[in-house]
């Protein structure tokens, strides 16, 4: 007798997606649509106000609204807005502007339970449709379990007056996709670890998406932001349909936050997930020049040096990021690499 089928999953996706120029206008009609009352916290920071933050508040006549000014993703200031949403009674977030306002917002809406809406600012990582949040900690950053945003406003006449800087670390972040699937295939096949095909073909459409569009994101081209956001937010769904962030991150990310650990505040996330995938494609054997000549094309860094640490700071990176996670299989293996395997990795690829 066959036995019986018991596999099952949740995943949670946005209700709603507005993508385009001047949608902010839409903010009345999606806190409308939760239905979940009139009183809310708009979580932002003091440029992401100005940038778009009071904007929202304009289109919120009606509703009994806290503003919340918070700085970086931190478990302190984690706590702190919680306390305060909790104390104003607020039924529902509105997230206004980077990844750690959004962070904030994804963590406190879990923990509340609490719906929230996320409204970037900017574009730097696939965090603004994802329900992992990375947070500052002693160690360094760590991914954690958060809440999906029930809606997302991508209003790209504002990301696009952010420093394009952010955008091209968005697109670098999303492009690193195709090493970290190679390590998800890798994991597959010699640690049998669970696999989603359609969180797969999500995460691979949206780095392919970016770099077909490569050669026309530009900085100051709102048509560039609108050819990028659509796939940096499929990548950051594709995690939600996994349950984990297996689909967009793997050993890149790894040296990323080893390099976090190390060389604080060099470069960013995205720039340093970009660079350190042209080094693990290279191990894996993939196409590495495609995801190089792509970010060059973007405006990313490739090098080293592009990102503001020495040759060594990254060949150390590389050598010890296997230690950042010790139970995701990636090429790096579970013991990590010689420094002479990362060398040549880096010096093949141009990286160093």
């Amino acid at each position: 007798m066959a036995e019986d089928f018991m596999k099952w999953k949740v995943a949670e996706f946005p209700r709603n997606v507005i993508a385009g120029h001047n949608v902010l206008g839409s903010v009345r009609e999606m806190c409308d649509g939760l239905q979940v009352g009139k009183v809310a916290t708009v979580i932002s920071g003091d440029k992401t106000m100005r940038a778009a933050g009071k904007d929202v508040l304009s289109y919120m006549d009606g509703y009994d609204i806290d503003t919340c000014i918070v700085g970086e993703a931190t478990m302190e200031n984690v706590a702190a807005t919680q306390e305060r949403i909790e104390e104003f009674g607020s039924r529902f977030i509105v997230a206004v502007g980077g990844g750690s306002k959004i962070d904030i917002a994804k963590v406190v809406s879990k923990n509340l339970r609490i719906p929230f809406i996320s409204i970037p600012t900017s574009a730097s990582h696939d965090g603004i449709a994802s329900n992992r949040a990375s947070l500052k900690m002693p160690t360094g950053s760590k991914s954690i379990e958060s809440g999906s945003p029930m809606g997302i406003i991508a209003d790209t006449a504002v990301i696009a007056k952010a420093p394009y800087r952010l955008l091209a670390s968005g697109c670098a972040d999303v492009v690193s996709n195709l090493s970290a699937l190679m390590d998800w295939d890798f994991a597959v096949r010699l640690k049998n670890e669970s696999f989603s095909g359609t969180a797969h073909t999500l995460s691979h459409y949206a780095a392919e998406s970016i770099i077909y569009a490569s050669d026309k994101i530009r900085p100051g081209l709102e048509t560039g932001v609108w050819l990028a956001i659509k796939p940096i937010i499929v990548s950051g769904m594709s995690m939600s349909i996994a349950g984990s962030s297996r689909p967009t991150s793997g050993a890149e990310h790894m040296i990323s936050h080893m390099l976090d650990l190390t060389c604080p505040g060099r470069a960013l996330h995205g720039e340093q997930c970009g660079v350190a995938s042209i080094m693990t494609m290279f191990l894996h054997g993939g196409d590495w020049k495609k995801i190089r000549d792509a970010l060059r094309q973007i405006g990313a860094p490739t090098t080293a040096k592009g990102l503001g640490v020495t040759d060594e700071e990254l060949i150390d990176a590389m050598v010890h990021a296997h230690e950042i996670r010790s139970d995701r299989f990636t090429i790096l293996g579970t013991t990590g690499i010689s420094k002479e395997v990362a060398e040549v990795a880096a010096r093949t690829t141009g990286v160093i």
